[in-house]
């Protein structure tokens, strides 16, 4: 069933957190210099904030699993089996993990970096006519999440650019075409692997969610974020968001960071700060992971934090359904006694309204849940 949303402006949520370790992030003051200038530039009259609150955000990396994609490809068949059930618990209690071993290599991830910060350096008039773009335009370079309906900006730059089935691409700077093509085909083949593994990690064939989702001509964004440092007064404990609280609208996500921590996770009730091992990517599980296996892996609420002496960097590559796949989940997952708990959506339709309204951590899932009490009432009451 294709199904069109409503639109929905959600209420922006806050999250009290405390962040326990010398990375705190504060409230930005105008009279700082740097946020001062990032704030004229965005128009904000302020950054939203999370209040520091106990039993929040901890820093500590110990248990975020790891997967070594060598292992998974090229191991002997007792040390696949292993690493796929490792993946599969992964998926399941995490929604989000480490890759190591993955073959792309550190100089094109560095050169995607490079290009990234050298389109946020441009003059405004070079990049103007995409700062206008909607959220299904394939090239958008903008501030915030979605400036229409924000209401409170967040402290982020961005570009966004449609990779496949087709790239997108600004014409500056001169290498970022290039440079963005090979990234996309390297980062695309990576995401296809993982999504490989993770079929067979929920007992179904290794191309069953590829089938499913018509990932042939799946659909692939890249993006460049840039998050300017906000100081800080000595007695402050609030920080800037660079984005709050959600899921991401795809299948996975692969991002890696400039060294500037700030991306945070949530796991069993906690916001955890992430640290990525070197050489690693994060993989990040997507609403379309949730609905396709029917529940049995979560996509997982993170949010982006800002660092209050240096400015953060993280380039994403996101890898989703073909547009007009209709999202569903797997028969073979959906038997009883669980059943269907996600109604067929289609993946565009899907993916337009949850950009086109505010973030509300993972309120664009929750309109294609099965509710089940609804159902439960209607028989009773018949």
């Amino acid at each position: 069933m294709n199904l069109r949303y409503p639109a929905r402006n959600h209420a922006r949520r806050r999250t009290d957190s405390k962040l326990s370790h010398g990375n705190h992030l504060h409230d930005c003051h105008r009279s700082s210099p740097a946020c001062a200038m990032h704030t004229q530039i965005m128009g904000m009259a302020s950054a939203p904030r999370y209040s520091a609150q106990p039993n929040g955000a901890s820093s500590e990396q110990d248990g975020i699993p790891v997967v070594d994609l060598a292992v998974l490809l090229n191991g002997d068949a007792g040390e696949r089996s292993q690493a796929i059930r490792h993946l599969g618990r992964a998926c399941q209690d995490w929604g989000f993990f480490m890759v190591t071993n993955h073959g792309v290599p550190e100089d094109l991830q560095s050169a995607m970096m490079d290009a990234c910060k050298e389109l946020f350096g441009l003059p405004p008039e070079q990049k103007a006519e995409f700062m206008d773009a909607g959220p299904m335009d394939p090239v958008r370079v903008g501030t915030g999440f979605n400036s229409a309906v924000d209401g409170a900006r967040y402290w982020r730059d961005y570009v966004k650019m449609f990779a496949h089935p087709e790239l997108h691409c600004p014409a500056k700077p001169d290498g970022l075409r290039g440079v963005a093509a090979e990234y996309a085909a390297r980062t695309r083949g990576l995401l296809l692997e993982l999504t490989a593994a993770i079929s067979e990690s929920l007992g179904l064939p290794a191309g069953r969610i590829a089938e499913r989702l018509d990932l042939g001509s799946c659909f692939q964004i890249l993006v460049g974020n840039h998050y300017p440092p906000c100081a800080a007064g000595p007695d402050d404990d609030d920080g800037a968001v660079g984005l709050p609280a959600h899921s991401d609208h795809g299948l996975l996500t692969l991002l890696f960071q400039n060294g500037v921590d700030g991306l945070q996770v949530k796991h069993d009730g906690r916001w955890l700060l992430a640290k990525p091992i070197p050489g690693s990517f994060f993989v990040i599980a997507g609403d379309q992971l949730e609905i396709v296996s029917n529940g049995r892996y979560k996509g997982v609420l993170h949010r982006a934090l800002v660092d209050r002496a240096q400015a953060r960097m993280s380039c994403v590559s996101l890898l989703g359904p073909c547009l007009d796949a209709v999202v569903k989940p797997v028969p073979e997952l959906a038997v009883p006694p669980l059943g269907l708990e996600f109604r067929g959506v289609k993946y565009r339709d899907y993916m337009e309204h949850q950009q086109s309204n505010k973030l509300n951590e993972k309120g664009a899932l929750d309109l294609v849940r099965v509710q089940r009490h609804i159902l439960t009432d209607t028989l009773c009451s018949s």
